[in-house]
């Protein structure tokens, strides 16, 4: 113990005994490893706290909401937690943060007019949480951008598209946003046979088909064959509907389109293709 206090003496202290530089600088890592180490713990208790499934009926809880919430809760936590360690590291280094502070109140209104769309960004993506407008994990379109969102901010949103590429929209240019996530998706698959065929044939052909789809746990309602929707010169485009849970259409519609071409090719049904009727012509035993 006497050699401890002999280093510190020694290697942190001045000759007048207060702590030196190197001391200070021990001390500011000390707090910044503390506050890592709290921040984890703290987001540790969060997580378990958040895991509790809320099975009472009178709780409703959007799962896809509260882990934006959660992220939120996160960094302003972590924020504060290391402001009032910045403001430790200063008082240690005898800096008046009193006076900082009221400076910083006072160029606040200053910054805050140089700063009036990062405020904007905060206060739209205040309500966009608030309003439950999206959550992290939602497929939406933000004007010409979609993509699922991947982190929802108070001053940004971001946005994943299904090409990988990162989009990052600040909250205040956000003015309409189309939420494909939430209820019921449209499956839509256009079937085209050519005209030839007996229409009435291939529709109840395409229903039987359909019918045999309706246990798949991703389909709400249907698949059913609305009927033709367009014809054509060579073709009758017959249009099939269902009703799937959000962000399970495309599947849908791929499976769909596999049993349909399936059903088509069993049942020996004709696809559309061009025809060509050539009218008059050189007998074979007419000479030149």
């Amino acid at each position: 113990m006497e050699d401890i206090n002999r280093l510190i003496d020694v290697y942190l202290r001045t000759a007048e005994g207060n702590i030196n530089i190197f001391g200070k600088l021990l001390i500011v890592l000390f707090i910044f490893l503390t506050i890592g180490i709290l921040v984890k713990l703290i987001n540790k208790i969060i997580d378990r706290t958040m895991t509790i499934r809320f099975d009472n009926k009178h709780v409703v809880v959007n799962k896809k909401r509260l882990n934006t919430l959660v992220s939120i809760l996160k960094k302003l936590i972590k924020y504060i937690l290391f402001f009032i360690g910045i403001i430790m590291a200063l008082e240690l280094f005898n800096i008046n943060t009193a006076s900082i502070l009221a400076t910083a109140g006072i160029g606040g209104l200053a910054i805050g007019f140089g700063a009036q769309s990062l405020v904007k960004d905060v206060i739209t993506g205040f309500f966009i949480i608030l309003e439950d407008q999206y959550s992290v994990g939602d497929y939406v379109q933000i004007d010409d951008k979609d993509g699922i969102v991947e982190e929802l901010g108070l001053r940004v949103t971001k946005l994943r598209a299904f090409s990988g590429e990162l989009h990052i929209i600040p909250n205040s240019s956000i003015n309409v946003v189309t939420n494909k996530t939430r209820g019921a998706m449209r499956a839509l698959v256009k079937v085209s046979v050519s005209n030839e065929e007996d229409m009435d044939r291939v529709i109840e052909i395409l229903q039987e088909a359909c019918n045999k789809l309706k246990s798949n746990e991703s389909i709400l309602e249907g698949p059913n064959v609305i009927g033709i929707s367009d014809v054509g010169e060579y073709n009758a485009d017959i249009t099939i509907i269902a009703r799937t849970k959000p962000m399970e259409q495309w599947a849908i519609e791929r499976l769909i389109r596999k049993t349909v071409n399936e059903v088509l090719h069993k049942e020996k049904i004709k696809r559309p293709y061009p025809k060509r009727q050539i009218i008059g012509g050189i007998d074979d035993d007419s000479t030149l």
